[in-house]
Order: structure tokens, then C-alpha cells, then sequence
């Protein structure tokens, strides 16, 4: 259907390695990503839930492409470091 690889994702955006793991810890003790990243996330996409939208390989930060190309869907990955922070990332679907 698509000549190359398309995913949808969402993540959340902080500023330590600490404050990642404790919003991880907190989503799989059952709390809502998309709450957690509302009123957690720096970035934009906060407001939506941190979701991303739907992208190709290329089209985000190398070290985002290498987890959402790669990662397991409806698991949530991170820590994450980029030039930006700390990142959980959470695919939500991927077409290969």
C-alpha cells in the first residue's frame, strides 16, 4: 500500500532522564499516556495527547526513527535522550 515504511506515534517530552522514568513508572502502574503527557510533555503535542501524527524514516530525529521503526506497538519505550530532552515513546501503529 505505501512504498516505504509509515508509523503513528506519541510521546512525552522532560528535560531529565529522571523525571522519564518516574511518568514511565507512572503509565505502567495503569495512569493515561495522554493525561500524563498533558500536563507533563514540553512539547506541542502535548495538547494532543503527545500524539505525533503519522511520519516516515527520516522524517523525526535519528535516535526517535531508530525506537519507532524498530520498538514493539502499544509498548512504552524510553528513556530516549535527543538534542531536545528526555522522550517516553509509544508507537501506536507501524506499516512495514
Amino acid at each position: 500500500m505505501y512504498p516505504w515504511p509509515k508509523a503513528t506515534a506519541r510521546h512525552i517530552l522532560v528535560s531529565s532522564e529522571e523525571k522519564c522514568n518516574e511518568l514511565k513508572a507512572q503509565i505502567e502502574a495503569g495512569a493515561d499516556f495522554a493525561e500524563v503527557a498533558k500536563t507533563n510533555s514540553s512539547c506541542p503535542s502535548s495538547r494532543q495527547g503527545g500524539d505525533l501524527g503519522s511520519f516516515g524514516p527520516g522524517q523525526m530525529v535519528k535516535e526517535f526513527d531508530t525506537v519507532v521503526f524498530s520498538a514493539p506497538i502499544n509498548v512504552v519505550q524510553g528513556p530516549v535522550k535527543t538534542q531536545f530532552g528526555y522522550h517516553l515513546l509509544e508507537v501506536t501503529s507501524r506499516q512495514d
